[in-house]
């Protein structure tokens, strides 16, 4: 069959509009294409900006909360230096009053005991006679037996009584007919306790069969 001039025209025609709509729909492709993506970039970028803001928010918040954690730790600090110079000085108070109480500690007793020296010395100055000069020791020895006693110290009992090593020291030990074996003949030198406490064992002899 014979292909006439018109027909092979409207043959090219034809497939140059069929080009035509094929590059049309491949354009058409490339644009949603291209919008899609560029959507897609948008969103992405606009997340990644949602994202760096919200970062920079907590970071803002972590400094922030670190800036008073760091004040609060500068308190704790100097508090605790305050209080560490506070307890120097109370050791050095009381360490002082320490040694105070140590070096004053028979302030109270040697004050007792001035009278009873004073009335020594006076006794010495005026009297006259050996009976006068008796007389005034012995109301000094009363009155210096009464301060002490007050002080606490009692003198140990030892007439008529048991050996007792926590209380008497044995000088001598033998045989007599008079006592008990352990029994304490007669004492030697005298013992003292100050408040309970033994200061000055008595010496004492001892019987012993």
């Amino acid at each position: 069959m014979a292909i006439t001039k018109e027909n092979k025209e409207s043959e090219e025609d034809s497939e140059k509009n069929k080009g035509n709509e094929e590059n049309k729909d491949k354009k058409d492709k490339e644009y949603k294409k291209d919008k899609k993506e560029n959507g897609e970039n948008k969103e992405k970028s606009k997340g990644e900006e949602l994202t760096k803001e919200i970062a920079e928010e907590k970071i803002a918040k972590l400094e922030e909360e670190l800036k008073k954690k760091n004040e609060e730790l500068l308190d704790y600090v100097s508090h605790a230096q305050r209080l560490q110079a506070d307890f120097e000085n109370f050791k050095k108070q009381s360490e002082k009053q320490k040694q105070d109480v140590v070096k004053f500690a028979n302030e109270a007793l040697i004050t007792n005991l001035l009278d009873s020296y004073e009335d020594l010395e006076r006794a010495l100055k005026s009297s006259n006679t050996k009976e006068e000069l008796q007389e005034g020791v012995e109301l000094i020895y009363s009155k210096l037996k009464n301060t002490l006693e007050k002080e606490g110290l009692c003198e140990i009992s030892t007439e008529g009584e048991k050996f007792d090593p926590f209380k008497h020291e044995a000088l001598m030990a033998e045989n007599s007919p008079d006592h008990e074996n352990g029994e304490i003949i007669d004492e030697l030198m005298k013992g003292y306790t100050l408040k309970d406490k033994v200061i000055k064992y008595s010496k004492v002899r001892v019987c012993k069969k």
